[in-house]
C-alpha cells in the first residue's frame, strides 16, 4: 500500500440538532474511535443512529458539535474525500470534468484523473455526459473523483447502496484496489453487515440513537474477500448469534432499505 496514511482520532461528547418546535434530538454520545493510518473501517448500525451525522463530523461539514476530530494530531482540512449514496455529478459537465471539479488545478491533475477513469473502465466515455451513463458507471465516476486528490481520508456513505449485486460487487472490488495501491484512511458507512465484514479490517457497531459504539470488532479474515464468500456468510451468522440485542436494529434497517437495483 502506497500514498497518504493519516490517523484519525474521533472524541465527540454530544451532538444535538436545534430545537424545531419540539425537543432537541441527540444524535450523537459519548462516541469515541480511533482509525490508525491507512485502515479501512466500517459503522454500521440501525436507521437514525447518526451514521451519516457522524461523517459530517468528521468531514468538516458540521461544526457545531461538542467535541473534536483530529487527522493526524490537526482539525481536518485539505486532502479529505467524500463519496455520497448518490454521485453528485454535474449534469453539464463531462466525465472527466465532473473528476477534475474537486481539483486544485485541473489541467495539472489531468493525466492523474483520465488514468483514474481509465482505471474504472470509464476511459471511452471521458467526454460524456452524465446522463448518458448508467447508475453504475456514475458511481464510478464518483469513485475515480474521491481518490483523484490521493486523499489521505476517505468518508464514504452508503456509496454503493440501491446498485444490483453485481453492479455492488464490482464497485467493491474496485475501491479495495484503488485503496490498496493509494493507502487512503477510510471511514465507510453502510447498513450492510455482509457488506462492512467484506471491506473493513474493522467494523464498529452503533447504538440506537443517540449513536455511541458499542462493539469494535476487527474482522481478521484474509483478503481478497467479497460479500457473499463463505466466509464472511460464516461470520456474520456467528455475529448475529453472538450479539442478537446489538445486530436486531440493524437487521430490521437492512430490510427496510433493500429494494430495486440501479446497476444496467
Amino acid at each position: 500500500m502506497t500514498g497518504p496514511t493519516e490517523m484519525l482520532e474521533i472524541d465527540i461528547a454530544r451532538k444535538r440538532y436545534p430545537d424545531r418546535g419540539g425537543r432537541p434530538h441527540l444524535a450523537l454520545a459519548d462516541l469515541r474511535l480511533s482509525i490508525g493510518g491507512g485502515e479501512f473501517v466500517c459503522v454500521v448500525g440501525p436507521s437514525g443512529c447518526g451514521k451519516t451525522t457522524l461523517l459530517n463530523v468528521v468531514g468538516g461539514l458540521d461544526a457545531d458539535v461538542d467535541g473534536r476530530v483530529l487527522l493526524d494530531g490537526k482539525p481536518p482540512s485539505a486532502g479529505v474525500g467524500f463519496m455520497f449514496q448518490e454521485p453528485r455529478l454535474m449534469p453539464w459537465l463531462t466525465v472527466l470534468d465532473n473528476v477534475l471539479l474537486v481539483a486544485p488545478d485541473p489541467e495539472a491533475a489531468r493525466p492523474h484523473a483520465r488514468a483514474l477513469l481509465e482505471a474504472m473502465e470509464l476511459g471511452d466515455v471521458l467526454d460524456a455526459y452524465p446522463g448518458r451513463l448508467s447508475g453504475g458507471m456514475q458511481r464510478r465516476v464518483a469513485l475515480a473523483r474521491a481518490f483523484s486528490i490521493d486523499p489521505g481520508l476517505l468518508l464514504m456513505d452508503e456509496p454503493f447502496v440501491s446498485l444490483d449485486a453485481p453492479t455492488a460487487n464490482r464497485l467493491r472490488t474496485m475501491l479495495v484496489e484503488l485503496w490498496q495501491r493509494r493507502g487512503a484512511t477510510v471511514l465507510f458507512v453502510t447498513h450492510d453487515l455482509r457488506e462492512a465484514l467484506a471491506l473493513g479490517d474493522r467494523v464498529c457497531f452503533l447504538s440506537g440513537s443517540p449513536g455511541r459504539v458499542v462493539l469494535d470488532l476487527p474482522v481478521g479474515l484474509p483478503r481478497p474477500r467479497a460479500h457473499d464468500d463463505e466466509a464472511v456468510s460464516t461470520l456474520y451468522a456467528e455475529l448475529m448469534t453472538r450479539y442478537p440485542e446489538i445486530l436486531a436494529g440493524l437487521a430490521a434497517s437492512a430490510e427496510d432499505i433493500e429494494g430495486g437495483g440501479d446497476g444496467r
